[in-house]
Formats: C-alpha cells, sequence, structure tokens
C-alpha cells in the first residue's frame, strides 16, 4: 500500500465553502482506494507570500521524521511548503493562476524544476504553459492529472423542486452563471448582457455550499460558461452530469466535454449565436440535455484512477532527482 501525503492550500470551510470542493472529492476518491493509505494536510493563508513560509515551517515540524511514497501538493505556492516533508517523490498540481498570475507564475516555474512530477488539471493548461513548466526537448514531461466531477452529488433533480428551494419561479426563464460574478476572468458582463438579450434572469453562486450547487444548476433552463480562462473548468462537466444544456467558450476542459452533445454549445463569445442556441432551452418547461454519460468519462473516481496510476509509476520509478514521470 501507497503512503500519499496530500497537501492543499484549497479546501471548503464553513467560511469559504466554495474553495475547492473538486481537491477534496479528488481526496475522497483515492481514500476510497485500497492500494492508498492517504493523509491529508490543508490550510487556508489568509493572503500574501508570508503565511505560505510560515505553513513550511508549520509543516516541517507537524511531520518531522516521517517519509512518505508520494507527497503530493495541489496549487504551486502550496508545493514549495510540501518540500518541507520527505517523500520519495514530490508531485504538484498546478490549477491555472498558479502559472499565470505574475506575482506567483515564476515561482511555480521554478517550482516545476524540483519536484519529481509537474502535473496540471488539464492538457490546455500544460500546453499554454509548456514553456514556464519545461519546454520543448527538455527531459522532464508534464503530468494531465484532472480532479473531476462528483456524480454522487452532481445528477439530475426535479426542477420545479429546486427553484422552490431557491425561491425561484417555477415557470421563469433562468441562466446560470456558475462562478463568483466578482472574479474578471469569468466575464459575468457577458452572462448579463446575454441574459438581458434572452429575456431571462441571470442567477450565480459564489459563497455557495458545495452540497447546494446541484440545486443551482438544476433549477436552470441552462448554465453558461463565459470564461476568458479556465485551468480546467469543472462547470460543464457539472451541468452535463445534471443533464442541464450548457455553453461555454472553448476554455480548458469544454470543447472536450461538449463536443456532440445535443443541446451544447461551445463556441467562442457571440451574443447572437448564444442567444439563438438558448431560446429553445428558456422556451421549454424542462429542458434537459442528454450529457450525463459525457461527464461520467471525467467523473472524480475515474480521474483519481489516473492520479493513483501516476503514484504507482513514482513509487517504482528511480530515486527522486531522476527526471520526473509523465502519465
Amino acid at each position: 500500500m501507497l503512503e500519499v501525503l496530500v497537501v492543499t492550500n484549497m479546501w471548503p470551510t464553513g467560511a469559504r465553502p466554495a474553495l475547492g470542493p473538486f481537491v477534496r472529492d479528488q481526496v475522497e476518491a483515492l481514500r476510497a482506494r485500497e492500494d492508498i493509505d492517504l493523509e491529508l494536510h490543508w490550510f487556508v493563508p489568509p493572503g500574501g507570500l508570508a503565511p505560505y513560509v510560515r505553513a513550511a515551517f508549520d509543516i516541517a515540524r507537524r511531520f518531522r521524521g516521517r517519509r512518505y511514497d508520494v507527497v503530493h501538493a495541489h496549487y504551486g505556492l502550496t508545493g514549495w511548503c510540501a518540500l518541507a516533508v520527505r517523500g520519495r517523490a514530490h508531485v504538484v498540481t498546478y490549477h491555472g493562476d498558479d502559472l499565470r498570475l505574475r506575482k506567483v507564475a515564476g515561482l511555480g516555474a521554478l517550482l516545476s524544476r524540483l519536484v519529481t512530477l509537474p502535473a496540471t488539471v488539464s492538457g490546455d493548461l500544460a500546453r499554454s504553459e509548456a514553456r514556464r513548466l519545461g519546454g520543448p526537448g527538455e527531459r522532464r514531461r508534464v503530468a494531465v492529472l484532472p480532479c473531476g466531477v462528483d456524480l454522487a452529488r452532481f445528477r439530475p433533480l426535479d426542477r420545479r423542486r429546486c427553484r422552490e428551494r431557491l425561491g425561484l419561479d417555477p415557470d421563469g426563464r433562468y441562466l446560470l452563471f456558475p462562478a463568483d460574478p466578482a472574479r474578471p476572468e469569468k466575464r459575468h458582463d457577458r452572462a448579463r448582457a446575454l441574459a438581458d438579450a434572452a429575456g431571462a434572469e441571470l442567477i450565480a453562486y459564489s459563497a455557495t455550499p458545495p452540497e447546494l450547487v446541484p440545486t443551482y444548476i438544476n433549477a436552470a433552463n441552462a448554465v453558461v460558461v463565459t470564461s476568458e480562462r479556465e485551468g480546467f473548468g469543472l462547470a460543464p462537466l457539472e451541468a452535463l452530469a445534471c443533464e442541464v444544456p450548457v455553453v461555454a467558450t472553448p476554455i480548458g476542459i469544454a470543447p472536450l466535454a461538449l463536443e456532440g452533445v445535443p443541446g451544447a454549445l461551445c463556441a467562442e463569445f457571440d451574443l447572437e449565436r448564444w442567444r439563438a442556441a438558448l431560446e429553445p432551452h428558456l422556451s421549454s418547461p424542462d429542458p434537459r440535455a442528454p450529457g450525463r454519460r459525457r461527464a461520467e468519462i471525467f467523473s472524480s473516481a475515474r480521474m483519481a484512477e489516473r492520479v493513483a496510476i501516476a503514484y504507482r509509476e513514482l513509487a517504482c520509478a528511480d530515486p527522486p532527482g531522476s527526471p520526473g514521470l509523465g502519465v
């Protein structure tokens, strides 16, 4: 059995319920496996770089004398903290902004050369940040280790009951913006313009507990993902798992997830094209899109299997210091 330590700064709490439920889902899927003994250390820094330095010293004290087969960190700055723990192999999963934001991107790129295996949550992120993570001609490879969608939580629910629970008009026209409107990269302005053009009410969630998110999805006629950038982008998959129609920009996993799914659209944002695509869903009392089987391909359990394969390869590889393995 592999002994694994996961270190993360993304974990849902009462104060910040929307912070990293996808990491929690992956951890729980890995814990359900019989071949992995997983220990978890999570912390939520208040902001800035200094809290990560303190976290590194705390982690070093807590795990002094311990040695794991794999130490797996989520987020680049957290990966630096995880280096304080002895492990046969160190893995870091980058989630997007840790490679793209100017104030932390350099640290993330440097870390990728120190760990055994750098990983990204999507192939799109690995390609767009290839030069930071090693670049062509390097012996180092980059793994793609998505977190996946929890199919037990995201499933079709009765639309009228969901609207009743949220205090919405049972016969209304609703579009869901599946993100915090305050995050500029999610482009709430696009979603607002679209809802106005379509004669629909735009609903959104920000500090919503993960358990309530499927209620919002199932209450909507359709989900609109207007982002200009994503690391992975679970929202389209969560909509598909609920069999709710979704339109999305071709960012992150969306092109692969939505290709060929009836009732879905993956295209650059165009107000009139998106409005036309949404009108049949807004006019239907209970619009559905047959996308759950597609979402099953990206379930948290299946994505955890990819992670487990990487762990096993690392545990059987040459000692740390050799080039990282890819999957």
